[in-house]
């Protein structure tokens, strides 16, 4: 299907259904792009929306948040989940700081050096903050295209090369225009194209979608599975992260024991091994006596 085909009815629809979002906002400063697309993986706007509220009122440039700790990101980060993300931010607000000025800088090799912002995000930011030409691919996206072009019901389990090339070979040659086209297929992706129930009969692609001309043949691929929470690793590691952030002061062994409790265990050894891991991850600082508190110091720098 060639490209321009695509173009214009899928940023018409843009122009009459995208959301107003502040993080879209042209005022939206770089820093703002960049904290909203590190909330944003795995998370869906309407919990992104206090916490990026939150975070910019606290630290509305990156040196504010480097001259904060580690411990007060993961706080304020709350029960968003992932909480490396936070600690991400606080090593990506640094190196601003250390090696920009304290400005977000708008070349994409500079974006992608820093801690934390892999392909995604860098483009992204690229893209939203500074208008230029670049493949933005998240699942949203990658679903749109499986569908519309390619006409697979879901895309692959991760993103592959062959993805890459065609989200890149749909691009508008027009810089600002890309730009505007790489959120406009995710915002498609996100209200219309979605992964379970799409809503085909209102997408402005029905008529050249390949998955529905082809008569809508159900996926084949592997089995999409679901994922459960409650009793994961991820799941005790919230727990006891949820007690340190509402702790005034550090917190003994006995203490993390009571936010994770035996009751909540799959095995005895879980507790100890997701305690061990979040202090692996910066998330988590041992003190003396067997009392545990948040970072205070830098943590070790993380990559996406």
């Amino acid at each position: 299907m060639p490209a321009h085909l695509l173009h214009d009815p899928v940023l018409g629809w843009y122009d009459v259904h995208a959301r107003d979002l502040p993080w879209r906002d042209p005022g939206c400063s770089p820093w703002g792009v960049l904290v909203s697309e590190v909330m944003l993986q795995q998370t869906p706007v309407s919990r992104v929306l206090p916490a990026w509220r939150a975070w910019l009122d606290r630290w509305p440039r990156p040196a504010s948040l480097a001259e904060d700790s580690p411990g007060e990101a993961i706080r304020l980060w709350g029960r968003l989940g992932y909480p490396r993300r936070a600690v991400r931010l606080h090593e990506t607000s640094r190196a601003v700081v250390e090696r920009h000025a304290g400005e977000v800088p708008s070349d994409h090799a500079a974006l992608l050096a820093l801690p934390g912002v892999g392909a995604y995000t860098a483009a992204a930011v690229a893209s939203f903050a500074f208008g230029q030409r670049h493949a933005v691919v998240d699942t949203n996206v990658r679903r749109v295209l499986a569908r519309a072009v390619t006409g697979d019901e879901y895309p692959a389990p991760s993103l592959t090369a062959v993805e890459s090339r065609l989200a890149a070979s749909l691009l508008p040659d027009d810089a600002p225009v890309a730009a505007r086209w790489a959120v406009a297929v995710m915002e498609l992706g996100a209200l219309v194209c979605t992964a379970r129930s799409p809503r085909c009969e209102t997408c402005p692609l029905l008529d050249q979608c390949r998955w529905r001309l082809d008569g809508a043949p159900a996926h084949t691929g592997p089995p999409r599975r679901g994922q459960t929470y409650a009793g994961t690793d991820r799941y005790v590691r919230g727990l006891i992260l949820a007690a340190l952030r509402a702790a005034t002061s550090p917190l003994p062994h006995e203490a993390i024991v009571a936010a994770a409790p035996d009751t909540l265990l799959r095995d005895p050894g879980q507790r100890d091994r997701c305690l061990d891991g979040l202090v692996a991850d910066g998330l988590v600082e041992p003190l003396a006596q067997g009392d545990y508190c948040l970072p205070r110091r830098t943590a070790a720098t993380l990559t996406e």
